[in-house]
């Protein structure tokens, strides 16, 4: 078997997760090969079937029906192309092939090109459990973080100093510049762990991630700033909906979205993305900016607004 990476480039894309057995079936065989995907367990969760085949007979389960298939376009190729990726299918899956008692499987790794992006409650900060901040993250078109795509923003630069929850319900949070508010300058720099808590009583942020986009983000212009209400309508009568946190980060990372310009989220939430930071607008690293949750009848902002292609 051979074990590679297959790689979204956004939501609602395909992949092909490549698998190839070697052995050749025995002659006259009496059974006929068969071919099982699954996902593995992930932080407690259950493994989930994916596609079973048995000849040209084929079965896919629970969320992958009508979204996956075989392409077995080569000799020994039982590839699995997956389509209209989700959010929920990264993580690993296992090729099984099975002839009488030969018995082969390879490991493919599933990643997602994404972005993670810290979420607060517009409450204030450390108000969600671990419940509530599954429901934010997808509320903003994303998902809880995992340890290793909070590494991999952390190596890439992210630096901050809230604890957030992360997929596998630690808490945890991302230090490149140590200081004094975030565990001392003497720390070196790192991921920073609090370990397990517990997911009902314990309350933090969150760290969200979302991937890159099949539409657009733009800044709308309009001839006066805008009420979150009025923000919501513009956006719609543009043929287009408020957009999300997700969306606008991803818009960011992905896409070089760059204004100066505070505008509303559907989240109630007022940003700005900078990808070239310039004087007036704010510090002089590359972000998302946040003026936090102004009050909605403030007529001081714009609106970013998200568009399907």
């Amino acid at each position: 078997m051979v074990e590679a990476v297959g790689e979204l480039t956004y939501q609602g894309a395909s992949v092909i997760l490549p698998c190839r057995y070697h052995y050749q079936p025995a002659l006259g065989s009496p059974r006929r090969v068969r071919i099982k995907w699954w996902k593995l367990s992930e932080n407690g969760a259950p493994e989930k079937d994916v596609l079973v085949a048995i000849g040209l007979r084929h079965r896919s389960f629970g969320d992958y029906q009508g979204r996956v298939h075989l392409r077995q376009e080569k000799e020994h190729d039982v590839s699995l192309e997956i389509q209209d990726l989700r959010l929920e299918d990264y993580g690993r899956y296992r090729c099984e092939v099975i002839d009488g008692l030969e018995d082969e499987s390879g490991l493919v790794e599933l990643e997602l090109r994404g972005v993670v992006f810290p979420y607060q409650s517009p409450n204030g900060r450390y108000q969600l459990n671990f419940h509530e901040g599954q429901q934010v993250c997808a509320e903003q078109g994303a998902v809880v973080a995992s340890f290793e795509q909070l590494f991999r923003a952390w190596e890439e630069g992210l630096d901050w100093c809230n604890a957030g929850w992360l997929q596998d319900a630690t808490v945890q949070y991302p230090i490149m510049l140590p200081r004094q508010p975030c565990g001392g300058p003497g720390l070196a720099p790192g991921v920073r762990s609090y370990g397990p808590r517990h997911r009902r009583l314990h309350r933090y942020d969150v760290f969200c991630f979302a991937t890159a986009l099949k539409g657009r983000v733009y800044y709308l212009e309009h001839p006066e700033k805008l009420t979150l209400t009025e923000a919501r309508e513009a956006c719609q009568e543009d043929d287009a909906t408020i957009a999300k946190v997700g969306q606008l980060f991803a818009a960011w990372k992905f896409h070089g979205l760059d204004r100066c310009d505070a505008g509303w989220l559907a989240d109630g939430s007022v940003r700005y993305p900078v990808v070239h930071p310039h004087p007036n607008c704010g510090p002089p690293e590359p972000g998302v900016r946040s003026f936090g949750f102004p009050d909605p009848q403030s007529r001081l902002y714009g609106v970013y607004c998200y568009r399907q292609h």
